[in-house]
């Protein structure tokens, strides 16, 4: 790997290295925080744990803006796989492959961004999307990061890959390592993830591993099989994946003409993702494709709100861990590897950080369907927290506000099923809820096989 193409950059006491040079946990060696990828043309943002200093940029050379965005829109008619995908459209600004054209790549990327005119109306809002990661390959903006983390560890000769999940990361992991014929370990909590993300590793051909654990010690057992077998850990500690996850900031600039949007809302739940796209957006400004940045929100559940409390508490400087608890699987983390980064995304771009109900996030996700757009449990938050910013006067009426959708309906398709039945919440989450609740709920109905009997349940369907 070509050194001088990129960087890692300690967001803690600002020490560089070599791609090679890293730990095989990403951890810096003298501060013990993580890492994050610079290139020659980088303004970086991070600074020193303790000071107010900016680390200097690397050199003052740019690419080009005006050649980037011409290029970028011409790969789009291009039937090469590189072209094609969403994440290596991009590979300018993200060089850490000597060769790019032998990435691992699934045509990640080049999700829709939809318009959310129901849930818009509803609150006064004129210019609300929604960014549906769901859409990648394995369902969900997991592929974005695993098509760049992965094919770095290819590209080093490694032949197994590993990570801890709650089921996305999973998912993609093993898709990706199936693509590139090499091997995976996944180690999953015992019974705390749908089986849906837990039949994608599966079929996917991973080493899978249920531990009788939560996430955060799934995390703490893989951190030491790495150190002690030549395993490359595939986590969102992993500062390659936060690499191909700021391409969605990319293609919500580009898909709106290069205007960016006042706030951009994500789930939190390792937080790499905010923090990815508060990347994208960053480097975008720095080198002119846009002329600023959005406000990055990130909303979490009540029950794994680390990233809530450490802001609301101790103004981001630390963050105390929780054992986490919400339906919301792909967010119950209650100790998230990169809550430093998100708290610098937030708190740099004016964001905000917020938390909502079980019963919030149910109400949303059925909302979001109500659009003809099915999302994950985890991504509903989004939507959720939204409703609270606007009722706030954090979100005006005349701004622009795109939600990421981080993973598709399909993924915990249960969840869905248990909400319209009237299983999913108990009595005391559905108190004082009841009228919205019977409003979003759908059901089926049983019926003798005649269509006089259909005729009566469509006249009873019609309105007065």
């Amino acid at each position: 790997m070509e050194l001088q193409s990129h960087q890692l950059l300690c967001i803690g006491c600002g020490r560089r290295l070599g791609a090679e040079e890293a730990q095989r946990d990403f951890r810096c060696a003298d501060c013990a925080n993580l890492f994050e990828v610079v290139y020659p043309w980088s303004s970086t943002t991070a600074s020193p744990e303790g000071s107010g200093d900016s680390v200097a940029a690397i050199d003052n050379r740019q690419p080009n803006p005006s050649a980037l965005r011409w290029r970028w829109r011409e790969r789009l008619g291009s039937t090469a796989p590189i072209d094609q995908s969403g994440v290596w459209r991009f590979r300018d600004l993200l060089p850490i492959l000597r060769d790019p054209e032998r990435a691992v790549t699934l045509r990640e990327g080049n999700t829709p961004l939809y318009s959310l005119p129901r849930a818009g109306g509803e609150l006064g809002l004129e210019r609300l999307f929604a960014k549906h990661q769901g859409m990648n390959p394995t369902g969900s903006f997991k592929d974005t990061g695993m098509t760049a983390a992965l094919s770095v560890a290819r590209e080093m000769g490694f032949q197994w890959v590993a990570c801890a999940s709650t089921g996305n990361t999973s998912a993609a992991m093993a898709a990706y390592a199936a693509r590139a014929r090499m091997k995976s370990l996944v180690l999953l909590p015992e019974g705390k993830i749908s089986w849906p993300k837990l039949s994608q590793s599966i079929d996917y051909g991973a080493l899978t591993c249920q531990l009788k654990t939560d996430f955060d010690g799934c995390a703490q057992v893989l951190l030491e099989v790495v150190r002690r077998a030549p395993v490359y850990l595939l986590n969102s500690m992993n500062p390659y994946r936060l690499e191909g996850q700021k391409t969605p900031a990319f293609e919500i600039a580009e898909e709106l003409g290069w205007e960016v949007p006042d706030h951009v809302i994500v789930p939190g739940g390792n937080l790499a993702n905010g923090s990815a796209l508060g990347k994208g957006f960053l480097e975008m400004k720095h080198l002119g494709l846009t002329s600023r940045v959005p406000k990055i929100t990130v909303i979490q559940a009540e029950g794994a709100n680390p990233l809530y409390h450490s802001l609301r508490d101790f103004d981001g400087q630390r963050m105390e861990p929780m054992e986490a608890n919400t339906r919301a699987s792909a967010i119950r983390i209650g100790n998230p590897a990169s809550w430093k980064k998100a708290v610098r995304v937030v708190q740099q771009t004016g964001g905000f950080c917020e938390q909502v109900s079980e019963t919030e996030i149910a109400l949303a996700k059925a909302e979001i369907g109500q659009e003809g757009i099915g999302c994950e449990p985890a991504s509903a938050v989004t939507l959720a927290g939204l409703k609270k910013l606007v009722r706030a006067g954090k979100v005006l009426a005349a701004e622009t506000v795109v939600l990421v959708l981080t993973g598709h309906m399909l993924k915990d398709s249960d969840y869905t099923i248990d909400f319209h039945r009237g299983q999913l919440l108990t009595a005391e989450e559905t108190e004082g809820w009841e009228k919205e609740l019977e409003h979003r709920r759908r059901g089926t109905r049983s019926l003798d096989a005649n269509a006089e009997a259909v005729l009566r349940e469509l006249e009873a369907a019609v309105p007065a």
